[in-house]
């Protein structure tokens, strides 16, 4: 074979690489403009009827209309949200599967589990942060505490004999109730449940004492009197509750929770299609008139996009894993 015929089969194997990529590449843009062509599942980390489940579900309706398919709810409780981190994770990165993320409890179990299934911060592709919602202390009515001061005297007369409740080992509500017992010098027994929807009929039957858990899944139980609100773990009151002090009015300083929520895909979806998420969850996160039904959830709609969010985890990971070690919080 001469020179010039080599030459004249290498830029010819070129071309064919050079048409290839460009009808690949044009394949794949046709696709990611295609979609959704099925229904889209969004992973949840804890089970349904809890404060996760209705945002998400709150998310996800004039989301699925806005893309023309439903978005269907799958939710896996357990293991402070890993067991729903892996499972997103592992899934294809088309678009079909979405992460409704917990973060501020995912930040924490990440610290706390020694072999986590996944990352938030390298796994998975970021598409928007979505709200907050705070938590809150609540106690069975039978309790004769009235405000903070009067609960933690009657916790201390319990000499450690008591229940507390959790959303689950690893979870945002298992670390409150950790350092609020580490500030007043007590130890009770801490019982670990798969999310509020779980917990909640126990303390309502009082067969624990108290429990951290989000305004959203206490507040039907709050205002038909079966469970007593003490005082919210966030900066401010609650609308909802105005007459509930937050912790550190009631004299218990710097315990300020912020409670993110945010949605992520598999690391390798289309930037095209996580760009489209972006968008339509923006439009609806700034209606006013879906702000205002969220609101009366305790629900706060608090839009940053995928830039802004990948920040926001990367912080949430540090701050969460110095709490995590300076409260020194074991799986139980």
């Amino acid at each position: 074979m001469n020179m010039n015929h080599l030459k004249l089969k290498t830029a010819q194997a070129l071309l064919a690489c050079v048409i290839t990529t460009i009808l690949c590449g044009n394949a794949l843009a046709a696709s990611d403009a295609d979609w959704p062509k099925k229904p889209i599942i969004a992973i949840l980390p804890f089970p349904a009827g809890g404060s996760t489940d209705v945002f998400a579900r709150a998310i996800g309706v004039p989301l699925g209309e806005a893309l023309g398919q439903p978005i269907v709810i799958e939710n896996k409780p357990g293991a402070g949200g890993m067991i729903a981190l892996g499972a997103a994770a592992k899934a294809a990165p088309d678009g079909y599967t979405l992460l409704f993320s917990a973060l501020t409890n995912q930040s924490i179990s990440q610290a706390l589990f020694k072999n986590p299934p996944a990352d938030l911060t390298k796994d998975f592709a970021s598409i928007a942060l979505v709200g907050s919602i705070p938590h809150l202390i609540v106690v069975n009515p039978s309790v004769p505490a009235k405000n903070l001061p009067e609960l933690i005297a009657f916790i201390k007369s319990k000499k450690g004999e008591f229940n507390y409740a959790s959303q689950g080992n690893g979870s945002l509500s298992h670390l409150e109730s950790t350092m609020f017992m580490q500030r007043i010098g007590a130890a009770g027994t801490h019982i670990p449940y798969k999310g509020s929807s779980f917990a909640l009929p126990d303390l309502i039957a009082g067969n624990t004492l108290m429990m951290f858990d989000s305004v959203t899944a206490s507040l039907p139980h709050i205002q038909s009197g079966k469970l007593r609100p003490i005082a919210i773990a966030a900066p401010e009151r609650s609308p909802l509750m105005p007459n509930v002090p937050t912790l550190g009015q009631d004299g218990m300083k710097q315990f300020d929770v912020e409670n993110l929520y945010a949605i992520f895909a598999p690391k390798g979806t289309s930037p095209a299609i996580t760009a489209k998420l972006e968008r339509e969850i923006r439009k609806i996160l700034t209606n006013p008139d879906f702000k205002n039904r969220l609101a009366n959830q305790g629900i706060h709609p608090q839009f940053a996009n995928s830039e802004q969010l990948t920040v926001i985890t990367q912080s949430e990971h540090a701050k969460w894993e110095k709490a995590v070690k300076s409260a020194n919080v074991k799986i139980d």
